[in-house]
Protein backbone atom coordinates (compact mmCIF):
# COMPACT_ATOMS: atom_id res chain seq x y z
CA UNK A 1 0.00 0.00 0.00
CA UNK A 2 1.68 3.47 -0.97
CA UNK A 3 2.65 5.91 1.51
CA UNK A 4 0.10 8.86 0.79
CA UNK A 5 1.68 12.17 1.00
CA UNK A 6 0.70 14.80 3.87
CA UNK A 7 2.46 18.05 3.09
CA UNK A 8 -0.46 20.25 2.15
CA UNK A 9 -2.81 19.22 5.09
CA UNK A 10 -5.04 22.61 6.27
CA UNK A 11 -4.13 22.17 9.44
CA UNK A 12 -0.51 20.40 10.73
CA UNK A 13 -1.29 16.71 11.76
CA UNK A 14 0.80 16.78 15.30
CA UNK A 15 -1.45 17.41 17.92
CA UNK A 16 -4.10 15.38 17.06
CA UNK A 17 -7.51 15.82 18.93
CA UNK A 18 -7.73 17.30 22.29
CA UNK A 19 -11.13 18.11 23.63
CA UNK A 20 -11.53 19.37 27.23
CA UNK A 21 -13.92 20.03 29.58
CA UNK A 22 -16.73 20.13 26.52
CA UNK A 23 -20.37 21.17 27.64
CA UNK A 24 -23.83 21.41 25.34
CA UNK A 25 -26.35 22.01 26.41
CA UNK A 26 -29.91 22.42 24.58
CA UNK A 27 -32.57 24.95 25.45
CA UNK A 28 -32.75 26.83 28.43
CA UNK A 29 -33.89 27.19 31.95
CA UNK A 30 -36.31 24.34 33.30
CA UNK A 31 -36.28 22.74 29.19
CA UNK A 32 -32.43 22.86 29.48
CA UNK A 33 -30.96 19.20 28.71
CA UNK A 34 -27.42 18.88 29.35
CA UNK A 35 -26.01 16.50 26.39
CA UNK A 36 -22.43 16.50 27.21
CA UNK A 37 -21.65 17.25 31.16
CA UNK A 38 -17.81 17.55 30.63
CA UNK A 39 -16.24 15.77 28.31
CA UNK A 40 -12.48 15.09 27.79
CA UNK A 41 -11.04 13.14 25.19
CA UNK A 42 -7.62 12.83 23.37
CA UNK A 43 -6.84 11.26 20.16
CA UNK A 44 -3.10 10.85 19.17
CA UNK A 45 -1.77 11.34 15.48
CA UNK A 46 -1.71 8.17 13.73
CA UNK A 47 -4.27 6.77 16.39
CA UNK A 48 -7.53 5.11 15.88
CA UNK A 49 -10.01 5.34 19.10
CA UNK A 50 -13.08 3.96 19.44
CA UNK A 51 -16.29 5.94 20.84
CA UNK A 52 -19.24 3.49 22.15
CA UNK A 53 -22.59 4.39 24.09
CA UNK A 54 -26.58 3.90 24.15
CA UNK A 55 -28.60 6.07 21.85
CA UNK A 56 -29.15 9.40 23.72
CA UNK A 57 -25.92 8.97 25.30
CA UNK A 58 -24.27 11.83 23.52
CA UNK A 59 -22.64 10.52 20.56
CA UNK A 60 -23.76 11.99 18.15
CA UNK A 61 -23.26 15.42 19.77
CA UNK A 62 -20.00 14.75 20.56
CA UNK A 63 -19.28 13.88 16.71
CA UNK A 64 -21.15 17.41 15.76
CA UNK A 65 -19.65 19.68 17.61
CA UNK A 66 -16.07 18.28 16.73
CA UNK A 67 -16.82 18.34 13.12
CA UNK A 68 -18.04 22.25 13.78
CA UNK A 69 -21.59 20.96 13.09
CA UNK A 70 -23.01 22.62 15.89
CA UNK A 71 -21.70 25.10 18.74
CA UNK A 72 -20.67 23.73 22.10
CA UNK A 73 -21.82 25.51 25.12
CA UNK A 74 -18.39 25.70 26.83
CA UNK A 75 -15.06 23.60 27.10
CA UNK A 76 -11.96 23.88 24.16
CA UNK A 77 -11.30 21.54 21.34
CA UNK A 78 -8.45 21.41 19.39
CA UNK A 79 -7.57 19.66 16.03
CA UNK A 80 -3.75 19.25 14.79
CA UNK A 81 -2.45 21.57 17.26
CA UNK A 82 -4.94 24.33 16.21
CA UNK A 83 -7.59 25.57 18.79
CA UNK A 84 -10.74 25.75 17.08
CA UNK A 85 -12.88 26.32 19.77
CA UNK A 86 -12.08 28.33 23.51
CA UNK A 87 -15.44 28.82 25.08
CA UNK A 88 -16.39 30.16 21.31
CA UNK A 89 -15.34 29.72 17.76
CA UNK A 90 -11.53 30.88 17.30
CA UNK A 91 -12.16 29.88 13.85
CA UNK A 92 -14.21 32.19 11.67
CA UNK A 93 -14.63 29.97 8.21
CA UNK A 94 -16.40 26.57 9.89
CA UNK A 95 -17.25 25.75 6.26
CA UNK A 96 -13.45 26.00 4.87
CA UNK A 97 -12.59 24.13 8.53
CA UNK A 98 -14.62 21.08 7.46
CA UNK A 99 -13.85 21.13 3.70
CA UNK A 100 -10.52 21.17 4.67
CA UNK A 101 -9.51 19.53 8.01
CA UNK A 102 -11.80 17.01 9.15
CA UNK A 103 -12.65 14.06 7.15
CA UNK A 104 -16.35 12.95 7.35
CA UNK A 105 -17.13 9.04 6.84
CA UNK A 106 -20.47 7.91 7.23
CA UNK A 107 -22.78 4.70 7.65
CA UNK A 108 -23.93 5.05 4.09
CA UNK A 109 -21.34 6.38 2.05
CA UNK A 110 -23.03 9.29 0.49
CA UNK A 111 -21.67 9.59 -3.05
CA UNK A 112 -22.88 11.73 -5.86
CA UNK A 113 -24.85 9.37 -7.74
CA UNK A 114 -23.87 11.59 -11.20
CA UNK A 115 -20.40 11.19 -10.71
CA UNK A 116 -18.16 8.34 -11.41
CA UNK A 117 -15.91 7.32 -8.78
CA UNK A 118 -13.01 9.61 -9.31
CA UNK A 119 -15.14 12.74 -9.31
CA UNK A 120 -16.35 11.89 -6.47
CA UNK A 121 -12.93 11.78 -4.39
CA UNK A 122 -11.40 14.73 -6.58
CA UNK A 123 -14.53 17.20 -5.83
CA UNK A 124 -13.32 18.73 -2.44
CA UNK A 125 -9.72 19.05 -3.48
CA UNK A 126 -11.07 20.69 -6.47
CA UNK A 127 -13.47 23.06 -4.36
CA UNK A 128 -10.51 23.98 -2.45
CA UNK A 129 -8.80 25.21 -5.09
CA UNK A 130 -6.41 22.42 -6.45
CA UNK A 131 -6.31 22.06 -10.20
CA UNK A 132 -8.06 19.54 -11.64
CA UNK A 133 -5.60 17.56 -12.89
CA UNK A 134 -3.42 17.31 -9.26
CA UNK A 135 -6.33 16.57 -7.77
CA UNK A 136 -7.32 13.71 -9.89
CA UNK A 137 -3.54 12.37 -9.42
CA UNK A 138 -4.48 12.68 -5.63
CA UNK A 139 -8.04 10.56 -5.82
CA UNK A 140 -6.11 7.79 -8.16
CA UNK A 141 -3.47 7.73 -5.22
CA UNK A 142 -5.94 7.30 -2.58
CA UNK A 143 -8.22 4.66 -5.04
CA UNK A 144 -4.98 2.70 -5.35
CA UNK A 145 -3.96 2.35 -2.03
CA UNK A 146 -7.06 1.44 -0.92
CA UNK A 147 -7.21 -1.23 -3.64
CA UNK A 148 -10.13 0.50 -5.98
CA UNK A 149 -8.74 2.22 -8.61
CA UNK A 150 -9.73 -0.66 -11.26
CA UNK A 151 -13.58 1.40 -10.72
CA UNK A 152 -11.89 4.50 -11.45
CA UNK A 153 -14.42 5.56 -13.60
CA UNK A 154 -17.22 3.54 -12.62
CA UNK A 155 -20.61 5.13 -11.11
CA UNK A 156 -21.62 4.82 -7.45
CA UNK A 157 -24.29 2.25 -8.52
CA UNK A 158 -21.70 0.19 -10.13
CA UNK A 159 -20.22 -0.75 -6.96
CA UNK A 160 -20.48 -3.42 -4.59
CA UNK A 161 -21.09 -2.27 -0.58
CA UNK A 162 -17.63 -2.55 0.00
CA UNK A 163 -16.13 -0.87 -2.35
CA UNK A 164 -18.49 2.51 -1.97
CA UNK A 165 -17.31 2.69 1.40
CA UNK A 166 -13.93 2.11 0.68
CA UNK A 167 -14.15 5.18 -1.89
CA UNK A 168 -15.80 7.02 0.46
CA UNK A 169 -12.61 6.50 2.73
CA UNK A 170 -10.30 7.44 0.01
CA UNK A 171 -13.15 10.95 -0.37
CA UNK A 172 -12.35 12.22 3.73
CA UNK A 173 -8.23 11.56 2.77
CA UNK A 174 -8.90 13.59 -0.38
CA UNK A 175 -7.64 16.83 1.48
CA UNK A 176 -4.94 15.11 4.07
CA UNK A 177 -7.06 15.85 6.81
CA UNK A 178 -5.36 15.72 10.02
CA UNK A 179 -8.89 14.46 11.62
CA UNK A 180 -11.27 12.14 10.37
CA UNK A 181 -14.82 11.56 12.10
CA UNK A 182 -16.08 8.09 11.35
CA UNK A 183 -19.85 7.39 12.62
CA UNK A 184 -21.19 3.96 11.85
CA UNK A 185 -18.71 3.20 9.36
CA UNK A 186 -19.55 -1.02 9.42
CA UNK A 187 -22.52 -1.54 10.09
CA UNK A 188 -23.66 -2.13 6.61
CA UNK A 189 -20.99 -4.55 6.26
CA UNK A 190 -20.40 -8.19 7.11
CA UNK A 191 -17.90 -9.49 9.49
CA UNK A 192 -15.16 -9.70 6.43
CA UNK A 193 -16.04 -6.07 4.94
CA UNK A 194 -16.26 -4.72 8.49
CA UNK A 195 -12.89 -5.68 9.32
CA UNK A 196 -11.19 -5.05 6.06
CA UNK A 197 -12.52 -1.24 6.54
CA UNK A 198 -11.45 -0.96 9.98
CA UNK A 199 -7.38 -2.63 8.55
CA UNK A 200 -7.88 0.26 5.38
CA UNK A 201 -8.21 3.19 8.58
CA UNK A 202 -5.78 1.99 10.65
CA UNK A 203 -3.23 1.92 7.46
CA UNK A 204 -4.07 5.08 6.91
CA UNK A 205 -3.87 6.80 9.90
CA UNK A 206 -0.18 5.10 10.56
CA UNK A 207 0.53 6.40 6.83
CA UNK A 208 -0.61 9.84 6.95
CA UNK A 209 -0.17 10.38 11.06
CA UNK A 210 -4.26 11.08 11.25
CA UNK A 211 -6.64 10.89 14.07
CA UNK A 212 -9.31 9.35 13.75
CA UNK A 213 -12.59 8.66 15.97
CA UNK A 214 -15.06 5.72 14.93
CA UNK A 215 -18.10 5.98 16.82
CA UNK A 216 -19.46 2.55 16.35
CA UNK A 217 -22.26 -0.04 17.97
CA UNK A 218 -20.39 -2.77 15.56
CA UNK A 219 -19.22 -5.61 18.34
CA UNK A 220 -17.41 -7.01 15.47
CA UNK A 221 -14.52 -4.35 15.24
CA UNK A 222 -14.79 -3.36 19.22
CA UNK A 223 -11.84 -5.86 19.71
CA UNK A 224 -9.79 -3.90 17.36
CA UNK A 225 -9.44 -1.12 19.34
CA UNK A 226 -6.63 0.16 21.17
CA UNK A 227 -8.41 2.50 23.18
CA UNK A 228 -11.79 3.39 23.58
CA UNK A 229 -14.36 6.06 24.94
CA UNK A 230 -17.52 4.82 26.43
CA UNK A 231 -19.90 7.62 26.53
CA UNK A 232 -22.60 7.50 29.41
CA UNK A 233 -24.93 10.31 30.27
CA UNK A 234 -23.14 12.98 28.96
CA UNK A 235 -19.76 11.84 30.12
CA UNK A 236 -16.92 9.60 28.79
CA UNK A 237 -14.57 7.34 30.34
CA UNK A 238 -11.91 5.74 28.78
CA UNK A 239 -11.50 2.15 28.62
CA UNK A 240 -7.97 0.12 27.45
CA UNK A 241 -8.93 -1.47 24.34
CA UNK A 242 -8.04 -5.36 23.03
CA UNK A 243 -6.13 -4.13 20.37
CA UNK A 244 -6.38 -6.96 18.00
CA UNK A 245 -3.87 -7.42 14.98
CA UNK A 246 -5.70 -6.87 11.78
CA UNK A 247 -3.50 -8.94 10.04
Amino acid sequence: MPVLDKTSSALPAVGGIVIEGLRKVYGQGDTAVEALKHVNMTVGPGEVVGLVGPSGSGKSTLLKCLGAIIEPTAGRMTLGGQVIYDNGWKITDLRALRRDSIGFVFQAPYLIPFLDVTDNVALLPMLAGEPNGLARQRAWELLSALDVAHRAKAQPSELSGGEQQRVSIARALANRPPVILADEPTAPLDSERALAVMKILNAMAQQAQTAIIVVTHDEKIIPTFKRIYHIRDGQTIEEKGEGRALD
